[in-house]
């Protein structure tokens, strides 16, 4: 396999765009913590409120829920701002509602690198990936375009932004990029811990023991990237 190419820092805003909460914590919220530590603004955009993500727990409470250990967990990489778009979790459908309302968040916040999770069948491994993740990815590939058109959403009474000039695609099974951890690994996991509900409700597993899976994707990663401590990414030059 070929090696990771250092994912380009030449930027000063970035806006993530996911479908639930917990999503940028597997995977990317490391990357994130570099990031504003080295004095970036990064955002945060929640297609939902992740409130079927909990077996165990009603929508109605685990919605609320769920937001609260958002952002307690973005808070712990330095991100402020977290916003919830109010689809509904498990059920989000790829159209024009959806691609309009990340192309709204685009323009108003006008980045100039777009962060998002897995858009592709599957993840790395070939373990399938869920729908939502899918319909999303894809929604705000499309939606840096449709942002960047004045024709387009003209409804939305903001102006085009057409500075976006990638999208980092975490997760991804073709990722060629990759974010040096050595400095925030740490706090990636403490990141993902702070979703201490959803772990619970995982009931055990790979997944809810956030520093062995962390770990071993930023290893495996690293493998190909001097050895470090990484990040993976697929990254879209728009």
């Amino acid at each position: 396999m070929t090696d990771l190419l250092p994912l380009p820092e030449d930027w000063d805003r970035a806006l993530a765009v996911v479908a639930h909460p917990d999503d940028l914590e597997y995977g990317a919220a490391g990357a994130v913590a570099r990031w504003t530590r080295q004095g970036r603004s990064v955002s945060y955009l929640l297609a939902t409120r992740g409130e079927a993500g909990i077996d165990s727990l009603p929508p109605e409470e685990a919605g609320p829920l769920r937001v609260r250990e958002q952002v307690a967990g973005a808070a712990v990489v330095g991100v402020t701002e977290v916003e919830f778009l109010d689809h509904a979790d498990g059920v989000i459908e790829y159209g024009l509602p959806l691609r309009r309302d990340v192309a709204a968040a685009i323009r108003r916040h006008r980045p100039e690198l777009v962060i998002t999770g897995n858009h592709h069948p599957t993840f790395p491994g070939g373990f399938p990936n869920m729908a939502d993740h899918r319909v999303v990815g894809q929604a705000v590939i499309d939606a840096v375009r449709d942002a960047a058109n004045r024709w387009v959403f003209r409804d939305l009474d903001l102006e085009p932004w057409s500075g976006v000039r990638h999208v980092a695609v975490f997760a991804s099974p073709y990722a060629g990029h990759a974010v040096d951890l050595t400095d925030t690994f740490d706090l990636g996991v403490a990141s993902l811990r702070a979703h201490a509900a959803y772990l619970a409700g995982l009931g055990g597993g790979d997944m809810a023991d956030p520093d062995a899976f962390l770990r071993r994707m930023a290893e495996e990663a690293g493998e190909r990237f001097g050895g470090r401590l990484a990040a993976p990414f697929e990254l879209l030059v728009m």
